[in-house]
């Protein structure tokens, strides 16, 4: 068997095997050297987030659980390039490693999974709702504080089959994963203005070391260059919250048919009692800038100690 040029590491779920395989089918269509069967080799990296099952990720630690096993992996030359939901990102990579490509990013929004009910606003009162993410669950219960809102770790498969044998009564997914696994049709696109997507959200990036020219050359031809200046506004509003997975910070960002950036925001109470939110517009080139702007506004207008309680 032949050795391959290229070795993409990623976590080991069935949407990430999925998302790894868009980005080698990428790869094998954009770069000659790369179009071979054996070209490119997929390792699967098991994270501490995939091991953790049985409690919400921010008592583990928080932002980074599902990359740090595949960043070591990258470091010790194992493997030349990992696969990521930007979503799971930390706002600063590590040194000596950098994002060198996003793939064009599917649609950011939540999806409400609750059997005939198609919005948030006809759950019935009291329902049982079932989700691990903080940003949910803040923005639930700051529109519905009646919810009752219970920890849903797992993949989409396990999450869906509590769903379907009444352990909760709804749950909310990210479209784009769902999308990507055919499964966009099991429920309801949520509005933006009722919940505002996580930053990175729907956002496939890759990462290499800082020093693999030929990598970062390889992955240059696939880059998607808008998806990569909306999630530049985005995690450097991210960056000036300081935001991990203690806190609930919301965030998208999308490129507007006359040419500029729109940048939408939000922090919130953990218990939904408050909710800020904010945007921006500015030019593509101002991304991260506009982002830093939102960012401080949102911090001043919450006061001292908002994110921390």
């Amino acid at each position: 068997m032949a050795t391959p040029l290229l070795r993409l590491g990623t976590r080991g779920s069935k949407l990430a095997l999925v998302q790894t395989g868009l980005v080698r089918s990428a790869l094998a269509a954009a770069v000659p050297a790369l179009a071979a069967a054996d070209a490119i080799e997929i390792v699967t990296i098991r994270t501490t987030g995939d091991a953790i099952q049985d409690r919400p990720l921010a008592e583990a630690g928080g932002k980074g659980l599902f990359v740090k096993e595949i960043e070591e992996t990258l470091f010790a030359g194992r493997i030349d390039a990992a696969v990521h939901s930007m979503k799971d990102m930390p706002t600063l990579q590590p040194p000596g490693l950098a994002i060198a490509a996003f793939l064009p990013r599917e649609d950011a929004r939540d999806v409400l999974i609750a059997g005939d009910v198609t919005r948030i606003a006809d759950l019935k009162r009291g329902a049982i709702v079932g989700t691990s993410a903080l940003r949910r669950r803040a923005q639930l219960l700051h529109r519905r504080p009646d919810l009752q809102i219970v920890t849903l770790r797992g993949n989409v498969d396990t999450r869906l089959a509590k769903r379907e044998s009444g352990t909760v009564e709804a749950t909310l997914l990210a479209l784009a994963g769902l999308k990507r696994l055919g499964l966009a049709h099991v429920g309801h696109p949520v509005p933006e203005d009722e919940i505002l997507p996580a930053v990175g959200q729907g956002a496939v990036c890759i990462e290499c070391r800082a020093d693999d020219s030929r990598t970062r050359q390889w992955l240059a031809a696939i880059d998607h260059s808008p998806t990569a200046i909306c999630v530049a506004a985005e995690h450097a509003m991210l960056a000036v919250l300081d935001g991990s997975c203690r806190t609930p910070i919301a965030g998208h960002a999308v490129l507007t048919g006359d040419g500029g950036l729109h940048l939408r925001g939000l922090i919130a109470k953990p218990d939904g009692s408050e909710q800020i939110s904010g945007e921006r517009r500015a030019a593509p080139s101002d991304a991260a800038e506009m982002g830093r702007n939102l960012g401080r506004e949102l911090l001043r207008r919450g006061g001292p100690g908002f994110l921390s309680t």
